[in-house]
């Protein structure tokens, strides 16, 4: 990144479980994760504030496996569990690169994550320690997203960026429709009306609410974490009031 100021102060970035997978069926690529550390590494040089929720889905899935015969409410607590294991494996990804990072969890263990205090997680982003949210909000039938946009507000960052395995919000899944249309700017509204995939209805509508700006990215290709963060228009923007829908 060159040295000039960055588009944004304090970010929440957003990964999902599953882009730690790499071309697996399950658990964490080396060189996936590797990969993503060095590209949080070269935007932390340049003082950016950094908060990150990470999800648990290439470990498990939570509420979307209680068909196997487990109920919800213990498989969410199963999931929240694999965000722990994701952000340890993140966590030791970037000290190895000289990031110094915390990581945070509304559930006790602390012999493995700090609890999770909000005044605390300010101040450690103010001593440029990249702080990892794991665990979700500590509670079932919530999302990594929701935890994601709470975290967000709670920590009063500039902007949540989703990093994702395609270039940004889509009329259809791109991955299965090819002829999927991307949109460059979209608002909260649209996002809903549209039952766009953006994130889950909680989060988008908390976003909404408190005027959170979400920038969905494609985490995958490298350099784009950076271009991102210098302002360059990467991605699908969501905010309240897009003067009108780019495709």
């Amino acid at each position: 990144m060159k040295k000039n100021k960055p588009a944004f102060k304090r970010i929440l970035l957003k990964v999902s479980g599953e882009a730690l997978m790499g071309e697996k069926e399950f658990g964490i690529d080396s060189n996936i994760l590797s990969k993503f550390a060095s590209e949080i590494g070269e935007i932390h040089k340049y003082g950016i504030e950094i908060g990150i929720v990470i999800g648990g889905g290439n470990i498990y899935r939570g509420v979307e496996n209680s068909s196997d015969g487990v109920d919800k409410v213990t498989g969410d607590q199963m999931g929240m569990l694999a965000t722990i294991i994701n952000g340890l494996a993140l966590q030791s990804a970037l000290e190895h690169h000289g990031v110094f990072t915390r990581l945070m969890s509304p559930i006790k263990m602390e012999e493995m994550a700090e609890p999770f205090i909000r005044r605390r997680a300010i101040r450690h982003l103010e001593k440029g320690r990249v702080v990892i949210f794991g665990a979700g909000t500590g509670n079932p039938y919530f999302t990594t997203d929701s935890a994601a946009a709470l975290r967000a507000m709670e920590i009063n960052a500039d902007v949540i960026i989703k990093g994702t395995r395609v270039n940004g919000v889509y009329d259809r899944d791109p991955e299965k429709h090819k002829n999927a249309v991307m949109y460059h700017e979209i608002s909260y509204q649209d996002v809903l009306e549209k039952n766009l995939k953006v994130m889950d209805l909680t989060a988008i509508t908390l976003c909404k609410e408190n005027l959170m700006p979400i920038i969905v990215f494609n985490f995958n290709k490298s350099g784009n974490l950076q271009r991102l963060l210098q302002g360059q228009k990467v991605g699908t923007f969501v905010h309240a009031k897009a003067k009108k829908i780019n495709k």
